[in-house]
């Protein structure tokens, strides 16, 4: 519970802890950022790490933040497009190849009881590729996480190694330049700093609101269905 609070605090504060991070690791900052995209996107058992916030946020700071005092915090715009691009096309290479390696045998093992990998994840996912294809490795990219576990139920499935990496690629270069330079060019703003807990909450809510869609669908189709 208090490692749920902690992150929960991150999420929420994103911006301050991400101010004295900069200032305080200087360089090594890459480093972390690299290896926080690098373990959400893969890892299966890590989804819950901020992805499309910890972006925006990263854009917000190639832009230079100043806090009460006149400290500025200033992060490099091509370093950090380069790195992260880098970190999430990893990362889903990574995820595939524990599908395609141990995928079956993770989703049986157990902590505390409990499976490993959330079951409803995997159906989730799978509803995804009938609906998407392929292309959900895109798509994907910006849902939370379905994120996670796409290029794990990539590996486990038919996919080839081939037409995987051309979609993670692509997916994953769209994903980093937009929210990146969704940050850079608006996360300064007086109303994004002034209300930016309530701006990541509505990246949160956006990104969702594609499986949010597609579960109202589904759910209308089987009410019609149903009917006739």
């Amino acid at each position: 519970m208090e490692i749920f609070n902690n992150l929960l605090d991150f999420l929420i504060h994103l911006d301050n802890h991400l101010f004295n991070m900069i200032i305080d690791y200087g360089l090594w900052i890459y480093a972390i950022l690299f290896l926080i995209i690098f373990i959400e996107t893969g890892l299966v058992v890590m989804p819950f790490l901020p992805g499309d916030s910890l972006l925006f946020a990263a854009g917000a700071f190639c832009a230079g933040v100043q806090n009460d005092i006149g400290q500025t915090a200033e992060l490099n715009l091509w370093i950090i497009l380069f790195l992260l691009i880098i970190a999430a096309i990893l990362g889903d290479a990574t995820n595939y190849m524990l599908g395609k390696n141990v995928g079956l045998k993770l989703l049986k093992w157990k902590f505390n009881g409990k499976q490993l990998v959330n079951p409803k994840y995997i159906e989730k996912t799978n509803k995804f590729y009938e609906n998407y294809g392929p292309k959900t490795i895109i798509i994907a990219r910006f849902v939370p996480i379905i994120r996670t576990f796409a290029p794990f139920v990539a590996g486990i499935g038919n996919m080839t190694y081939g037409k995987f990496i051309r979609f993670n690629m692509i997916g994953g270069i769209i994903w980093v330049l937009s929210l990146v330079f969704l940050g850079y060019f608006f996360g300064n703003l007086a109303f994004v700093k002034n209300n930016f807990e309530t701006v990541i909450f509505g990246i949160i809510g956006l990104s969702l609101l594609p499986m949010l869609v597609e579960i109202l669908r589904h759910k209308l189709k089987k009410t019609a269905d149903s009917n006739e």
